[in-house]
């Protein structure tokens, strides 16, 4: 009995070193782990590792990391058309998904990675295996950036510019057969609202939320002065805007707010929001954003 008695009191005490986060606390410690294992997709023009160098999310994987979560990074071309962009993305998530053994994934998209993910989710046939989408600075309903980019370029001159990206991009950023022009087409507000929405529902089953950024100010001296020219274009076409997305485009699904930082900052770009440039984001926080994000991701079930 004696025997008996300390083989189970050893054992009860290994189970509780091995989960401390479920001893005393009836749940695990841990912010960020989510039912269902998290997927990063990156933006238009960058890689997972822009230049093989540079981390796309910066310390934001990490942070997840250090809080539970499970987290893992898709790449796809920075140029080349939405469709190609899905179809390598679905690619990386079946992957992904047979090696975590997991029923659903959760995305998190930012700038054009929420549209080829919901691509991949619509009309591709990933729907029944995605728990959540969350858009992060997503250009839903394009962006007049494209438009105005687009429109400059004349006719006779496409080819040109097309190729001359697709080489740069293929050189610079190893992208496999870019097609630097169409990502643009596809960026457009006519294609978006009145071509790819329609043809993109949302699915049943999979919950959908967004998050816009915000510049409030442009200085010379501000930190985002990369958005010098783009911002007041968005802003006349558009309104509030990150420097490359507005605020009404960004939203989808459950809009969950605008991040413009902290009020002595001149606001939250479309780099800030993915902790760029180097973790430098005065006035904002990006690892805890997205450390909050995965907790209500938890809170809700995914």
């Amino acid at each position: 009995m004696r025997f008996q008695k300390a083989v189970i009191t050893g054992l009860v005490f290994t189970l509780l070193l091995c989960i401390p986060g479920m001893a005393f606390a009836g749940g695990s410690s841990y912010k960020a782990d989510t039912k269902y294992p998290i997927v990063l997709a990156h933006g238009m023009g960058a890689s997972a590792e822009i230049l093989g160098i540079v981390d796309y999310w910066w310390g934001i994987p990490g942070a997840l990391t250090d809080e539970g979560a499970q987290v893992f990074i898709t790449s796809v071309n920075g140029m080349d058309s939405t469709r190609n962009k899905a179809i390598d993305f679905k690619n990386q998530f079946l992957a992904i998904k047979a090696y975590t053994g997991k029923a659903k994934l959760n995305i998190i998209g930012h700038s054009h990675g929420t549209v080829y993910t919901r691509d991949a989710i619509s009309n591709l046939g990933l729907a029944p295996y995605v728990a959540s989408h969350s858009s992060i600075a997503g250009p839903h309903r394009g962006s007049a950036v494209a438009d105005v980019v687009v429109g400059i370029v004349p006719n006779s001159l496409e080819w040109l510019v097309g190729d001359t990206l697709d080489f740069i991009y293929a050189f610079l950023f190893g992208d496999t057969n870019p097609n630097s022009l169409q990502n643009g087409y596809d960026m457009t507000r006519p294609y978006m609202i009145n071509t790819f929405n329609p043809n993109t529902p949302n699915m049943s089953g999979v919950y959908y939320q967004s998050w816009a950024a915000r510049i409030k100010t442009m200085a010379v001296n501000a930190r985002n002065w990369y958005f010098i020219a783009t911002w007041p274009i968005l802003l006349g076409y558009e309104g509030a805007n990150d420097g490359l997305v507005s605020v009404t485009s960004a939203q989808w699904g459950n809009f969950r707010g605008t991040e413009d930082a902290s009020w002595y900052s001149a606001g939250c770009d479309h780099l800030n929001i993915v902790d760029q440039l180097f973790g430098y984001t005065p006035g904002f926080d990006a690892a805890t954003f997205y450390v909050d994000l995965a907790a209500d991701l938890k809170a809700r079930g995914y």
